[in-house]
């Protein structure tokens, strides 16, 4: 506790000099049964992560070889309002008729990807190319990535929306 020592000054003068000495004892199990207290309530969660998959990077890149056929392809185009497209159509091909729409419902999307897994003429080059817009949100992109996941294909890229996709895409949003 605080202990007052009264101690007088040599000389004729009547003035006492106190020294005030401070006990910290107290304060010192204070500090620690808060940080007992904080340490116990404190939630330790891990946090959520997804594993992304990214390929070794080929010491001899062949240019032709990265051209992915129509048919062993399946594209997701991720658009605003939580509304997501896809197709599996070339260039010349994809117009506003064959680019279907569909919800986030895993199943819908994972049963989209088992039926052009199994239209596939090459099911080991079977890839899943996912475009999000600038309209899309990251959420979305999460749930197609766990979408792919539940379907178990390890074969998915991720890239910026093509010129005549984006433009047969703002055809259909209109």
């Amino acid at each position: 506790m605080a202990e007052i020592i009264a101690q007088e000054k040599q000389g004729g003068s009547k003035q006492r000099k106190k020294l005030i000495r401070v006990d910290m004892t107290p304060m010192v199990d204070l500090g620690f049964l808060l940080i007992t207290f904080f340490m116990f309530t404190t939630n330790f969660t891990k946090p959520n992560v997804m594993d992304l998959g990214l390929p070794a990077k080929d010491p001899n890149p062949h240019p032709k070889s990265n051209v992915i056929d129509v048919r062993n392809q399946i594209t997701f185009i991720l658009g605003k309002d939580n509304r997501v497209f896809y197709h599996q159509q070339s260039k010349e091909d994809l117009h506003r008729n064959n680019l279907k729409e569909t919800d986030f419902n895993g199943l819908n999307i994972t049963k989209i990807i088992s039926g052009a897994y199994n239209n596939a003429p090459k099911k080991e080059n079977f890839t899943i190319i996912i475009e999000p817009t600038d309209d899309a949100n990251y959420k979305n992109f999460v749930d197609i990535l766990d979408n792919i996941a539940i379907s178990k294909k390890e074969r998915y890229g991720v890239t910026d929306i093509k010129p005549w996709e984006k433009k047969v895409y703002e055809e259909v949003i209109q």
